[in-house]
């Protein structure tokens, strides 16, 4: 039985080595190459759309090449493929890393301006674009996080060449988080709860007042108070909408309706 085992064990691992040749050995094509051709090749395959061969490029430059100009630049060019791939987070955490570790660096207005970007486009996914849901009605983290990258570049960098659309950008995120406040106050009012309608539109007053979201906050605040039988607080929201929106379609919405006389008993 000692003799049958042994061979039946020779038997297999005769097999297993012959079984390893039948499995062709992974080549490393960029094995020999420098720093400069990995980057030239990175180059060429972000170049031609192919984001995820550029990454696996520019990751393997800065890993063999931790130091010199190709592996900061690399850190940039990963972060923009990440970003040009549909990976937001992938692409906002390579920014981060970037300005992290060069904060000095004569294209860190870059990194700010790519985070912001990617934030900024982080929720208009494919279930976005179905919906056609508007950016004010969903989750205003990234807007914010997207504000926050794009407020850093031109309070840091006013003369970079990115400032012009990051303020664009800026002044649409502005009126988005502002709306987004003002469709949760509206959510609230809808459903009787107006003490939490009067607080999300007073939150979209003191934090966005330019935005035109405002007008309808204001709306809100009216009705909300007027349904809590505050009647002054009612009457100054509305002569404040009545200053600042003369011609506002919330004013005929707002008028308060006249009680019977035996409501006042």
């Amino acid at each position: 039985m000692d003799v049958v085992m042994k061979r039946s064990l020779a038997f297999i691992l005769l097999v297993l080595v012959a079984g390893c040749g039948l499995f062709p050995e992974t080549r490393d094509e960029t094995k020999s190459w420098s720093a400069q051709k990995l980057y030239s090749e990175a180059k060429s395959e972000m170049g031609d759309g192919n984001y995820t061969k550029a990454i696996k490029y520019f990751e393997t430059l800065e890993a063999r090449y931790p130091y010199g100009l190709y592996a900061q630049q690399s850190q940039l060019e990963v972060a923009y493929s990440y970003f040009k791939d549909n990976e937001p987070v992938s692409a906002i955490a390579a920014c981060d890393r970037f300005i992290k570790l060069h904060p000095n660096h004569p294209n860190v207005d870059y990194a700010y301006y790519l985070k912001g970007l990617a934030n900024f486009n982080e929720d208009l996914g494919l279930l976005g674009a179905i919906a056609n849901q508007d950016l004010s009605e969903r989750d205003p983290k990234a807007a914010r996080d997207s504000f926050d990258a794009f407020k850093e570049l031109v309070t840091r960098f006013p003369a970079s060449k990115y400032t012009p659309d990051a303020t664009l950008r800026m002044n649409y995120l502005v009126n988005a988080l502002a709306s987004n406040e003002v469709h949760v106050a509206r959510y609230y009012a809808r459903r009787g709860a107006h003490v939490a309608a009067v607080n999300r539109a007073q939150a979209a007053l003191q934090q966005y007042p330019q935005a035109p979201a405002t007008e309808e906050a204001l709306a809100i605040m009216v009705k909300s108070y007027d349904a809590l039988g505050l009647n002054e607080l009612s009457d100054d929201a509305r002569r404040i909408l009545v200053k600042n929106y003369p011609n506002s379609k919330y004013l005929g919405a707002t008028a308060r309706a006249a009680k019977p006389w035996w409501r006042l008993w």
